[in-house]
């Protein structure tokens, strides 16, 4: 596993114009396709998208316009579902291969879409700090969904049938409760192969389809809970964290992630001082952690 550390530096976007002119052929440069996170459309990830441009100039840069902003808190499987025809569409007139960015909930949309589909062609896999293993924290996401309830509470909601509706709630964690996370979240246990399924197998070896999968995060994130889920560690029921290695997901291997891993398919880049919001406008996060993935 490669991994990497830096320090944040501003958006930058006063360099795009040098950029433009240090750029190389488009000709070897994949399509991008950017996928937004929860309360966000493809506006706020403009300026990602005009990183990638000026930095590999030619590139196809694809921002789904797709359940924007409150449509966003839908059912995490119907947007896996209706993010995946746009993205199998994309794929299908791109032979050579594309690359997938994707922000916060929007890794675990991405996740979803590239287990569901075989034969994909999906080269790189940036998940941009995205709640991989799961949500637990009181943030202000969380209060714009369920403003009532404390972290502690949220469970009674989040595991219901009522709850289940509601995209945070399908990947709301609670390590104090995980029988009932287990028994009644009919999102991330199936995805991150916590509980039995009869796709698993076939899951498995569709995401194993990727070149490299990229998880990126830092500790000022200030909404992941904990933030190393975005690295896919996550708390123990006394609430410390278990880096990755050490997840029981990782361990079976259950939808391929020590085997990617095993394959040196799998790097990590740690950011500090960058705040959620700011992580897909901050040109050191992409020149550290992205540029070199994205050819």
């Amino acid at each position: 596993m490669r991994s990497s550390r830096g320090i944040p530096g501003s958006p930058a976007l006063a360099l795009l114009p040098l950029l433009l002119l240090m750029g190389g052929c488009s000709d070897a440069y994949k399509p991008v396709i950017i996928v937004h996170g929860i309360f966000d459309g493809p506006k706020e990830l403009e300026g990602l998208s005009g990183f990638i441009e000026a930095v590999h100039p030619g590139t196809e840069v694809v921002l789904i316009d797709l359940l924007n902003y409150k449509f966003s808190m839908a059912p995490m499987w119907k947007q896996v579902d209706e993010f995946g025809k746009v993205i199998k569409s994309i794929m299908q007139r791109s032979p050579e291969g594309v690359h997938l960015l994707c922000f916060s909930q929007g890794g675990l949309i991405c996740r979803g879409v590239l287990s569901l589909i075989p034969n994909h062609n999906v080269h790189t896999f940036i998940s941009l700090s995205s709640p991989l293993a799961g949500q637990f924290g009181d943030t202000e996401y969380l209060n714009r969904v369920i403003p009532a309830l404390a972290k502690t509470k949220v469970h009674l909601f989040c595991y219901s049938k009522w709850g289940q509706r509601l995209s945070i709630c399908d990947y709301w964690k609670d390590p104090h409760y995980t029988s009932a996370y287990l028994r009644n979240n009919i999102f991330l246990p199936l995805l991150n192969g916590e509980k039995e399924d009869s796709y698993l197998a076939e899951w498995k070896e569709n995401f194993l389809r990727i070149k490299k999968l990229v998880l990126i995060g830092g500790p000022d994130d200030g909404v992941i809970t904990p933030w190393q889920s975005s690295h896919f560690a996550f708390y123990d029921s006394e609430e410390n964290v278990v880096e990755m290695r050490n997840q029981e997901f990782y361990v079976k291997d259950t939808f391929g992630l020590q085997t990617l891993d095993a394959r040196g398919d799998l790097s990590v880049c740690v950011q500090s001082g960058v705040k959620h919001v700011e992580w897909h406008s901050n040109f050191t996060v992409f020149t550290s952690c992205m540029e070199e993935w994205l050819v």
